[in-house]
């Protein structure tokens, strides 16, 4: 087993990994509860939605672990959910049954840019400065969101945002963060997981969490949800279902490739400026959309959540093997899961957005022609609410910038493309 995961190679060990495994899967956990309540608006089933968000969960990241020995959790994306249930189902007045068909053709067709070689080879040629503003920019993005979950931070109609009022649940989280960041200072191995431990107790102690109203629950049946995008395969044909399957296809690809970049990046993992293995990573990612399709759920894709556990040591596949097991075991435990609520996995994200946001210091901060579309992909991912449109923007910027130096020819033509992609992107979404 360790060699088949390499683990002298990555200096890990069972004991990391599993530390590791358990801190990912706890980050990822609230997906488990979002995931059933999203779609469930959009008319789905929530009890079947729950199991296929599990075993989309279990098959996509045991694919990421054995295929490409990657430490990085699979799950359905909380923001395509949205999109699926808000934008296509509610807003466009598109059946639940047809938009999940729309998932399945997204995920296949990204199955075959896989294959061919050509999502890799982009990834593979974008500039490293870009990378490393990408990581840098999910770090602060997901800070963001951890303070938002903790209501730390909450809405202003005058400032769009103020500090929240530091009671009841926002205190807690507002202390677990302080317990975990003085574990990490101390150099406690695991510190994320033990300050989610630690706070999650807290809160039940004191009463802002409540205590799990079971422990063993029966499996919700897959019936109203298993295999309902295969039948409904003949009704996308329309030019309004080609809009959402692009959607579906532009965001998966590109918030894939953050999380890969990232967490790579912050794993130490890119050699020569390449993700080893990238090609069977991708194709974990989208097999796992196909997969989830058919039992039922929205895109699943890899979660930025992982980067919780690598800090926590995670460096190989057996981390997966371990979030898997954790996910298999939620089927039959998932009120224990109550516990894990926004507040108690705030800290770990925003103490992970502080160790991502230090890929910062890579940037060549004294190109402007580099720092420009660089903070710009840093700043629009938590300011637009979205990884992609980060992406997207410094994406665009760049070969400008690379132009305007007279630095045409060092840009690869392929981000040229891109470029034209990503400004189709953003008059689309704007």
């Amino acid at each position: 087993m360790k060699n088949f995961f390499r683990f002298e190679e990555r200096g890990t060990s069972y004991r990391k990994e599993f530390i590791a495994g358990l801190t990912t899967f706890l980050s990822m956990a609230y997906i488990l509860a979002l995931n059933p309540m999203i779609l469930g608006e959009a008319g789905m089933d929530s009890g079947a939605v729950f199991t296929a968000t599990a075993l989309a969960a279990i098959v996509g990241t045991l694919l990421m672990a054995l295929l490409a020995n990657f430490p990085i959790g699979l799950a359905p994306s909380l923001g395509l959910n949205s999109f699926f249930t808000y934008s296509v189902v509610i807003g466009m007045g598109v059946p639940w049954e047809t938009a999940l068909a729309g998932v399945l053709v997204s995920g296949i067709i990204m199955i075959i840019i896989t294959l061919l070689k050509i999502r890799e080879k982009i990834i593979n040629i974008i500039p490293s400065d870009l990378k490393y503003a990408t990581a840098a920019g999910i770090g602060f993005f997901i800070a963001f969101i951890g303070l938002r979950n903790a209501e730390i931070v909450v809405g202003s109609p005058a400032t769009f945002v103020e500090l929240g009022s530091l009671t009841g649940p926002a205190l807690l989280a507002a202390a677990g963060f302080v317990i975990t960041a003085v574990l990490m200072v101390r150099g406690v191995r695991g510190g994320i997981f033990y300050g989610m431990a630690l706070t999650a107790l807290i809160g039940v102690i004191v009463g802002l969490i409540d205590t799990p109203s079971a422990i063993v629950s029966g499996i919700p049946s897959m019936a109203p949800t298993f295999g309902v995008a295969i039948q409904e395969l003949p009704n996308i044909f329309t030019l309004e279902l080609l809009v959402v399957i692009f959607t579906f296809l532009f965001v998966d690809f590109f918030d894939t490739a953050g999380t890969l970049i990232a967490v790579s990046t912050q794993a130490g993992l890119i050699k020569n400026n390449k993700i080893p293995n990238a090609g069977r990573a991708l194709f974990a990612d989208s097999s796992a959309t196909v997969a989830g399709a058919v039992f039922g759920t929205s895109t699943t894709t890899s979660l930025i959540e992982s980067s919780s556990g690598i800090a926590a040591g995670g460096r190989t596949g057996f981390t997966g093997i371990v979030i898997s097991g954790f996910f298999f075991l939620a089927l039959f435990f998932s009120p224990l899961l109550e516990v894990v609520t926004a507040h108690v996995t705030a800290p770990a994200l925003i103490i992970v957005g502080v160790l991502m946001a230090s890929q910062v210091r890579l940037v060549k901060w004294s190109d402007i022609g580099i720092a420009i579309p660089a903070f710009v992909t840093i700043i629009m991912m938590p300011l637009s609410f979205s990884v992609a449109t980060g992406i997207a923007l410094g994406f665009i910027l760049y070969p400008v910038m690379m132009a305007a130096m007279k630095k045409h020819r060092e840009v690869h033509p392929v981000m040229y493309g891109l470029a034209v992609i990503f400004l189709g992107y953003i008059a689309y979404i704007a």
